[in-house]
């Protein structure tokens, strides 16, 4: 028979054993807690990481492409001045021919598609804007491009003011991703992402290019350039990587516009 102080030991034994399996649970319930805490903690802190060394904070950069990398963006500059007037006939042929350090690139540019970029380059080139200039930048994966008309060599320079976008639809309709191909030989204004922005900085593609359908298509490179660009391309870049200034540079030492 169990005494009754038997039975009160007991019943304190179990009463403490639940107590203890209580504590036990809370404790695993709190480390549980903690592991989603970090873990939401890591994924801002990782999120954060990634905005800063993309340069979303980076007020220098705000108004440029989302990915550099895989765009033809240019530095935004202030406008100063407005653009040059009209001086062409627009409804006219133009050739720009860049005396190079690689040798010449030349490519046609229709004024009836493309008025204010042909003017403006037109205008730019008659003062010797391109002349003693470099290629700044050559991109060799995901999009393929030689960037020129920066006449610091740095991706931030422009001539002060900005011209509008043209020929936009040319390229035809986006694909899912909103991209359209730029192919081989097309000549394109690079700009910082945003409509109007354009300045004077282009880029020549050398191979077929996925973008998006910001860029103002407005010549088309003639084979022998061509030829020329891809043998640029081969050299790769000055770092190995995929986008930089070019392994051998590519100085402009002449740029020209003339009719016809």
């Amino acid at each position: 028979m169990v005494t009754s102080d038997q039975r009160r030991r007991q019943l304190a034994r179990e009463k403490y054993e639940r107590q203890q399996k209580r504590r036990a649970e809370a404790r695993q319930k709190a480390r549980r807690r903690m592991a989603v805490i970090g873990a939401a903690v890591a994924v801002v802190v990782a999120t954060l990481v990634g905005l800063i060394v993309g340069g979303v904070f980076d007020s220098d950069k705000k108004d440029q492409a989302a990915d550099p990398s895989a765009s033809p963006s240019a530095e935004p500059t202030p406008k100063q001045s407005p653009s040059p007037e009209m001086a062409i006939d627009q409804k006219a042929k133009y050739t720009f021919a860049l005396k190079t350090s690689a040798g010449d690139i030349n490519f046609a540019m229709d004024a009836a598609k493309t008025p204010q970029t042909v003017n403006s380059f037109k205008s730019l080139a008659d003062k010797g804007y391109f002349d003693n200039t470099k290629c700044h930048r050559l991109t060799t994966g995901g999009i393929y491009v030689l960037q020129c008309g920066d006449p610091e060599g740095t991706g931030r320079g422009g001539p002060g003011y900005t011209i509008p976008d043209e020929n936009l639809d040319s390229l035809g309709k986006p694909n899912e991703q909103g991209q359209v191909t730029y192919p081989a030989g097309t000549v394109a204004m690079a700009n910082t992402g945003q409509p109007g922005s354009g300045g004077s900085q282009f880029f020549l593609v050398y191979k077929d290019s996925p973008l998006a359908p910001g860029y103002t298509p407005f010549g088309k490179i003639d084979a022998a350039g061509l030829k020329i660009l891809e043998d640029i391309a081969k050299a790769g870049t000055a770092d190995g990587g995929q986008d930089g200034a070019p392994k051998n540079e590519v100085k402009i030492e002449k740029g020209t516009v003339t009719q016809g």
